[in-house]
C-alpha cells in the first residue's frame, strides 16, 4: 500500500471523540479512505467516513479489514465507564474481548502495516508509593485487580503480544493523561461538573490533562508517522486538585476516604458521576507521567498545557441546579468523616 494512500480503520466511532477523529482524518492529505466501525451508528455527521456497522467482539471484523484493504488501524474503542457500556460485564467484553478479536483480525491480515492504540495513563495506577513521574518503562506499584485499570493492563498485554507475533507491523500505544475539553464526557469531567466537589481530606493530588484537540492531533500524527513504541501523552505542567476546583469556583466537601466512597456510590446510582476504585485512588494520590519520549522519539508537542486544557474545559461548565447541590451537601453532612470546617469555596 502506497504511504500516500492510506486506508485507515477507526474503531469506536459511535462515541463523540471517535466520530470526530475519523471525520478529521478523512480530510487529511495522504489518507485515501477512512472506515469507521462500531456496533451502533454514530450520532452526528461523519463527513466522508465510510461507516460499517460491526461489533469488534465478533470475528466478522476480519472480513471488514480484508474487504476494505485496510493498512492502518486506530483502536479507540476502549470504554472507561460501565454505565455507558450497559454494565461491568459488557464493558469488560467490549474492552478485552473486543481488543482480542481486533488483534486476531489484524494478525491474519496481509494488508495491515500500522496499529495505533489509544490507551491511558490509568494503567500506572495511583498509590502513596508512586514515583514523582512515571516513565513508559515503569510498572504500577500495585497491579490492578478489577475495573477499567485491569482492562487496560490486559489490553496492553495483548497488544505487546501482537507486536511480537507481527514484527512487520508498527505498533504505537498512547498512554494519555485525562482528556479534557468542552465535548468530552468521562469520569473526570463528570466529577468536575458536579455542583459540589467531594475531595479526600488531607490529600491534594497532582493532575495532568491533555486537551481534546491535542488528542486529535497526536492520533493524526501517529497515523502519518512511522514511529513504533509506547508513549505518555500530556500537556505541559501539573495542577493540584485544589487549584482546579478554585478555578471552577465551586464548593468542596472534604471527607475522609471511606466517606468519599459512600458519596461516590450515591452519585453513581443517581447517574451523576461514574466513580470507580481507580478514580478514587487518582483523586487521593494523583499521578504524574513523564512526556520526554513523546517529544524526543514520537516528535509530538501538545499545543495546550495542562492548565490551558483545564481552563478551556472550565469555561464550558456552568453551575448545576441549586436543588441538586442542596441534596449533595445534605447527603455529605450525614456521612462520617466530613471535615469540621464544612464546604469551602475555591
Amino acid at each position: 500500500m502506497d504511504a500516500d494512500t492510506k486506508v485507515v480503520l477507526v474503531t469506536g466511532v459511535s462515541r463523540d471523540l471517535g466520530r470526530r477523529f475519523a471525520r478529521r482524518l478523512a480530510d487529511e492529505p495522504g489518507v485515501a479512505r477512512v472506515v469507521g466501525v462500531d456496533a451502533v451508528p454514530p450520532r452526528g455527521d461523519i463527513g466522508d467516513v465510510s461507516f460499517v456497522r460491526a461489533d469488534i467482539r465478533n470475528p466478522v471484523i476480519a472480513k471488514v479489514i480484508a474487504k476494505e484493504d485496510v493498512d492502518t488501524v486506530v483502536h479507540m474503542s476502549v470504554i472507561a465507564t460501565p454505565g455507558s457500556a450497559g454494565g461491568r460485564g459488557t464493558m469488560k467484553e467490549l474492552n478485552v474481548i473486543g481488543t482480542m478479536q481486533l488483534l486476531a483480525a489484524c494478525q491474519k491480515s496481509r494488508s495491515i502495516r500500522h496499529l495505533v492504540v489509544k490507551s491511558t495513563s490509568t494503567v500506572y495506577g495511583a498509590s502513596s508509593r508512586d514515583p514523582a513521574m512515571f516513565t513508559e518503562d515503569m510498572q504500577p506499584r500495585r497491579q490492578p485487580s478489577s475495573g477499567y485499570a485491569k482492562d487496560v493492563a490486559e489490553i496492553e498485554g495483548y497488544v505487546r503480544g501482537f507486536a511480537r507475533r507481527r514484527p512487520d507491523v508498527r505498533v504505537t500505544t498512547l498512554r494519555l493523561a485525562n482528556v479534557l475539553g468542552p465535548h468530552v464526557t468521562s469520569p473526570i469531567t463528570s466529577y468536575f461538573r458536579l455542583p459540589v466537589i467531594p475531595t479526600v481530606l488531607g490529600f491534594d493530588p497532582r493532575l495532568q490533562f491533555v486537551h481534546e484537540t491535542d488528542l486529535m492531533r497526536v492520533l493524526t500524527h501517529c497515523v502519518h508517522t512511522d514511529v513504533p513504541g509506547t508513549f505518555n501523552v500530556a500537556g505541559d505542567g501539573v495542577m493540584l486538585l485544589s487549584q482546579a476546583v478554585r478555578r471552577l469556583r465551586k464548593p468542596t466537601v472534604p471527607l475522609v476516604r471511606p466517606a468519599v466512597g459512600g458519596v461516590a456510590a450515591v452519585l453513581k446510582s443517581a447517574r451523576m458521576a461514574d466513580f470507580s476504585p481507580e478514580q478514587l485512588g487518582f483523586l487521593t494520590f494523583g499521578r504524574g507521567i513523564d512526556t520526554s519520549r513523546m517529544r524526543a522519539e514520537l516528535g509530538f508537542e501538545p499545543v495546550l498545557t495542562t492548565e490551558q486544557a483545564f481552563a478551556d474545559f472550565a469555561s464550558s461548565t456552568g453551575r448545576s441546579a441549586s436543588p441538586v447541590e442542596r441534596v449533595l451537601d445534605g447527603l455529605s453532612s450525614t456521612l462520617p468523616g466530613r471535615a469540621t470546617s464544612g464546604a469551602g469555596r475555591g
